[in-house]
């Protein structure tokens, strides 16, 4: 039977690779430019961690590290925040991480992988720059093989991640169209994910986990979460509570920030400050404060024992928040996984 490895581009803290490896597929590294990420892949992941910029890459490089006569699958998840509606502002074609989908197609160029799979956020189907990725895929523009290309948005929650996360993926195969398996549409809740944790109060943090603890809040923050409803919105609250930027006409349609998370449904999409009250509904449904860094990476699918900092150091919010709102679920990760392992099979590939 041939191995059945990848080379995770744009690795993060090890969502995607962790999935992965859920789904019984060999991860032999993980490679990008934010050291804060080696720890928590590789005392997660088991897998080699290189931290350099795509950039920097050579496709040489990437094949010197496959086994011989394996099944080679290049993934990656080029950052988002160019294409993402969370971003403030325009951000024309001469920002930097732009090209980052451009040296993902480099790599698969010069590697020739046999499978490539890519996920993002849904709106960079809208710009050319994913486009030209899938012609040359598709024919071959400079590539060693021609590909097989499928793409859809999925919708997480359906795969059960306790998240209304709305993802891009991508599936390349040079034997084939690969599909990603059907969902189950059987809906996780932010109760049975993250209800059993630990009671605490804004600015507290669990003893036996550093990463369940919450932001501190200011007392005009606390009075308002204390008048916000699961579910609800600023609006919910009194006169005196309002803030400034919802007196506008712009602000207006703004209505999860400063919200509350409902028990019985999904969470709404995780990103890189949910550990902020005020940065989207990410108010507990019931405690009086924002989410923990150690609830956000369980709505993300991470386990419990997910570990993103060494024992004893600083947990540092900005930085753990962006690890975990910037990672792929690693639920994800595994349904990408299985669908290849399926695919594989029925080609006879392995």
């Amino acid at each position: 039977m041939k191995k059945i490895e990848v080379i995770d581009l744009f690795c993060g803290a090890g969502g995607l690779s962790f999935g992965l490896k859920k789904a019984e597929i060999d991860v032999i590294a993980g490679i990008d430019i934010d050291k804060a990420c080696e720890y928590p892949y590789q005392a997660n992941n088991k897998s080699r961690f290189i931290n350099k910029s795509v950039t920097e890459l050579a496709g040489s490089e990437l094949k010197s590290m496959y086994s011989p006569n394996s099944i080679k699958i290049l993934a990656g998840c080029a950052p988002c925040q160019p294409f993402s509606t969370y971003s403030q502002g325009p951000r024309g074609k001469d920002d930097a991480q732009w090209s980052l989908l451009e040296q993902f197609s480099r790599l698969v160029a010069e590697t020739g992988p046999d499978i490539v799979t890519m996920e993002n956020v849904p709106a960079l189907l809208k710009h050319p720059v994913f486009g030209d990725f899938v012609d040359a895929l598709k024919q071959g523009h400079g590539m060693q093989f021609k590909y097989h290309v499928t793409y859809q948005i999925v919708a997480c929650d359906q795969y059960g991640l306790p998240q209304t996360r709305k993802r891009l993926v991508l599936m390349a195969s040079r034997f084939g169209d690969l599909e990603l398996r059907r969902p189950s549409r059987r809906k996780t809740t932010v109760l049975a994910t993250i209800g059993k944790l630990a009671p605490l109060t804004a600015g507290q943090a669990d003893p036996k986990d550093p990463l369940h603890q919450s932001a501190k809040l200011s007392p005009i923050n606390l009075k308002r979460i204390q008048h916000s409803r699961p579910g609800g919105s600023w609006k919910d609250w009194d006169d005196s509570l309002m803030a400034n930027c919802h007196r506008k006409d712009s602000g207006r349609t703004y209505s999860s920030v400063y919200g509350r998370m409902q028990w019985d449904e999904p969470s709404p999409t995780m990103t890189t400050q949910f550990f902020g009250f005020g940065n989207g509904r990410f108010g507990h449904p019931e405690q009086d404060r924002a989410l923990t860094l150690r609830e956000g990476a369980m709505l993300q699918s991470f386990p419990k024992s997910y570990k993103f900092v060494k024992k004893g150091m600083p947990v540092h919010f900005t930085t753990i928040g962006r690890l975990i709102g910037n990672a792929v679920p690693p639920l994800l990760g595994k349904v990408i996984g299985e669908s290849i392992q399926a695919h594989l099979a029925v080609k006879n590939r392995c």
